[in-house]
């Protein structure tokens, strides 16, 4: 990718080497079992797939004050200047509408960490918290892109991060909070599950529509490297996870979508760079 000219965003927290751990009796260990049963792979919303809490309780641990990465750090400075493209992408796309766009935090953790939506753990992949508009990334995950899921390459990386500020986008213009209130009424477990299918393939279409602007402004991509962002929507479809962890697909139990459903609809937003074409609520079909 070419982000030389690209400004690094100031919205990055350093919580590595221990400036954000958590302390003892931060959350119940059920919550943890079904954090780590159901957010295993990235993508998730914890608040909205899991219902994890949403806001911090009496014995949320107090977290040190972050610090900036160092510039040396070549990995950190290539994620706060990939998610300083969707600062500029998503501050143009709100205008447009006549709406203000807030930014996100972002924070790099080691192993774990306190969030607002209970406590982010390495195997949950990359999140983002509602509760506290913060994305959560263990920078070892682009380790398992590359090795596990065989999706490497630097826009693969930058899909990662634009995934989950599209779930920031979804909050902001307050869908998560209706997906979650659905989900809630629906009483049905299947039903519950295709709201979540539907909220992680919108957040797979505007991570597209950054790419399809920013590229557009900045000529940000190499010949070839929007397979690679395919690559890994591909890579993290729960078809595919399905079948390598358990050997058989239960479609009822998708909560992100099929391989060929994620690849449609990052696909979408690539082509387009238009919002409006992100619309998974109405789509008649996947």
């Amino acid at each position: 990718m070419r982000l030389d000219d690209q400004q690094a965003s100031q919205n990055v927290e350093d919580r590595r080497g221990g400036g954000g751990g958590i302390g003892r009796g931060s959350v119940g260990i059920g919550t943890l079992v079904i954090a780590l049963a159901a957010g295993y792979f990235f993508g998730i919303d914890p608040a909205v797939i899991l219902g994890l809490a949403s806001s911090p309780g009496p014995s949320t641990p107090a977290i040190r004050p972050a610090q900036k990465p160092p510039a040396s750090d070549e990995m950190a400075t290539f994620v706060a200047k990939v998610l300083g493209s969707t600062e500029t992408t998503w501050q143009m796309v709100f205008s447009e509408a006549g709406r203000r766009y807030r930014e996100p935090k972002l924070v790099l953790f080691t192993g774990s960490t306190p969030t607002a939506c209970g406590t982010g753990k390495s195997a949950m992949g990359p999140f983002y918290c509602p509760a506290d508009q913060k994305v959560y990334i263990d920078l070892a995950f682009y380790r398992d892109l590359r090795e596990r899921f065989h999706a490497p390459g630097e826009f693969a990386q930058a899909y990662v991060i634009a995934h989950e500020v599209g779930h920031h986008v979804q909050n902001l213009l307050g869908i998560s909070d209706k997906v979650h209130a659905a989900q809630q009424r629906s009483g049905n477990k299947a039903a519950a599950n295709e709201l979540s299918v539907r909220l992680e393939l919108q957040a797979d279409c505007f991570a597209g529509v950054w790419g399809h602007r920013a590229d557009s402004m900045q000529k940000i991509l190499e010949p070839g490297e929007t397979e690679q962002a395919l690559t890994a929507a591909s890579a993290i479809g729960d078809d595919r996870l399905q079948r390598q962890t358990q050997g058989q697909i239960v479609p009822e139990s998708f909560t992100h979508g099929t391989s060929e459903q994620r690849v449609r609809w990052f696909k979408r937003g690539m082509e387009s760079g238009d919002v409006r074409q992100c619309d998974t609520f109405n789509a008649a079909s996947l």
